[in-house]
């Protein structure tokens, strides 16, 4: 079985998958202070739960933006399921497709990974939005090449900073608001958030596919927060919150099928 690993900013996301089929998932803060004897006594214990046990995992593959967390990941790999892990970003990876940008180094390994496995099971061209600690648009075209993308505050950051910014302004939870004009502050905040992204969403789309002449481009929508707004706009074409996961494991078939003598590839 293949250990899946993908480090956010906000969680570390964890799937056990067997071939193609993911048979657990769990998630944990990102911490970069937390050692790998942590990260295994929380999830050795719930695999068990699933009545998997560490000797299951044969590989595993690590897709991480937060550099920090990267040597106890590592060692995690190691020390507990016996396995150097594949690193998205580290030179023995090959992503199979072309990263188009002015830095490729810059791109984040998390957005590649969702190109690898946008284009895989939905084809091209096609525009990737990621609800993550940023709210990321990542366009991939026809021949599943990463053209770029657009950055924009997560929307839990934006309901953090107007609360801090605002004196009488509470916290508020992230949720679709009964009507656009809200009655009171908290519906108001709720449906400035809500739609407003919806907004941002489908005035960016508008314009990439403007920008590149085609206005049929899927639309795919990932990231926690994904299901929320499955049915906020027509513009969205599939909620996949397995995307990430997806790409991790096309990415290692090709890699673990680049790395066989010729005669085995078959």
């Amino acid at each position: 079985m293949l250990l899946a690993i993908n480090v956010n900013n906000t969680n570390v996301k964890f799937a056990i998958a067997d071939g193609e089929s993911v048979v657990a998932q769990w998630r944990i803060a990102t911490d970069p202070a937390r050692t790998a004897d942590e990260y295994a006594v929380w999830l050795t214990h719930l695999m068990a739960l699933k009545n998997l046990a560490p000797d299951d995992v044969t590989d595993s593959i690590v897709s991480i933006v937060v550099p920090q967390a990267l040597f106890e990941i590592k060692v995690l790999c190691r020390n507990y399921f016996g396995c150097d892990p594949w690193v998205i970003g580290e030179g023995q990876v090959d992503l199979g497709i072309e990263v188009l940008i002015n830095t490729p180094e810059e791109a984040g390994a998390d957005r590649l990974v969702n190109a690898v496995a946008g284009h895989t099971h939905y084809g091209g061209p096609l525009i990737i939005v990621d609800f993550g600690t940023a709210t990321t648009f990542d366009i991939v075209d026809e021949a599943g090449s990463y053209v770029g993308g657009i950055i924009a505050p997560g929307i839990n950051l934006s309901v953090e900073a107007l609360h801090l910014a605002a004196a009488k302004l509470p916290r508020i939870t992230v949720e679709r608001p009964t009507n656009v004009v809200g009655k009171s502050t908290v519906e108001a905040m709720k449906s400035g958030v809500y739609w407003g992204y919806t907004g941002l969403i489908e005035g960016l789309v508008r314009r990439i596919r403007e920008e590149h002449h085609c206005p049929d481009m899927k639309v795919i929508v990932t990231g926690g927060l994904a299901p929320l707004f499955a049915d906020a706009s027509e513009i969205f074409d599939t909620i996949d919150s397995d995307l990430t996961v997806k790409g991790l494991l096309a990415i290692h078939r090709r890699n673990v099928r680049l790395s066989k003598p010729d005669g085995e590839n078959n």
